[in-house]
């Protein structure tokens, strides 16, 4: 299509536009507990934002695939008690709105299985804005494998050369220099900047909001897109 925007910034939801790693960390503590492990909290926050997989390698990784399957299913039951508290993070809504308003596309690039997905969908309220997304069923491994970040931008015909990528895991900061994408790093998913910036991001802010002042002002890599 001659309109299709040819750059886009690509967000990763959990810890990024919602606040909802907090969470993924009781939800996955209690899940051990219930699947008969202790892991504590403190590693479980370390590894939000892994594929799953990864996740349960890093902390179980003496597990039976059965305790694995079980943990899993627990972590699914009790973050679904936590949906209802959900809430977005400050500037999440209208940064993706101010993004879209300059022409780039907004692909929200997460790897948050489907049942997830369609509660943070909801949550943003941002379909006007959104032009594609992923989901876990995109990939057989997520970040910080990059699939998920090539499926977004495949899935809107842009070059990581002409995209930026926003998160908030060190996961995210991996997946996108694997592909040599530009990550705008911000600390709502509670990694520390220092962290973020040895992982490789391109810069680093408190939060959403303080991405949006920095673009309005003309700073910073989604300012930099052309």
């Amino acid at each position: 299509m001659a309109d299709a925007p040819s750059t886009a910034v690509l967000f990763d939801i959990d810890g990024t536009l919602a606040d909802s790693n907090y969470a993924h960390v009781d939800a996955w503590w209690r899940a051990f507990r219930a699947a008969g492990e202790s892991v504590d909290a403190w590693r479980i926050h370390r590894a939000i934002g892994m594929d799953s997989g990864r996740l349960l390698d890093e902390l179980l990784p003496e597990a039976s695939d059965d305790v694995r399957d079980q943990a899993e299913q627990f972590h699914t039951a009790f973050y679904s008690e936590h949906v209802p508290q959900l809430r977005l993070l400050p500037g999440a809504r209208e940064l993706l709105e101010e993004v879209a308003r300059r022409g780039h596309a907004v692909v929200l690039a997460t790897s948050a299985p489907e049942h997830e997905l369609a509660a943070l969908r909801e949550l943003l309220d941002a379909a006007a804005w959104v032009t594609a997304e992923t989901s876990s069923e995109d990939v057989d491994e997520a970040k910080p494998a990059p699939g998920i970040v090539q499926v977004a931008l495949d899935r809107v015909g842009v070059d990581a050369e002409h995209a930026v990528m926003v998160g908030d895991a060190m996961w995210d900061v991996e997946a996108s220099g694997k592909v040599a994408l530009p990550c705008v790093g911000v600390m709502t998913g509670g990694i520390g900047g220092d962290e973020l910036r040895r992982a490789g991001a391109a810069a680093v802010y408190d939060d959403a909001a303080a991405v949006l002042r920095a673009l309005r002002d003309g700073e910073g890599p989604i300012a930099a897109l052309a």
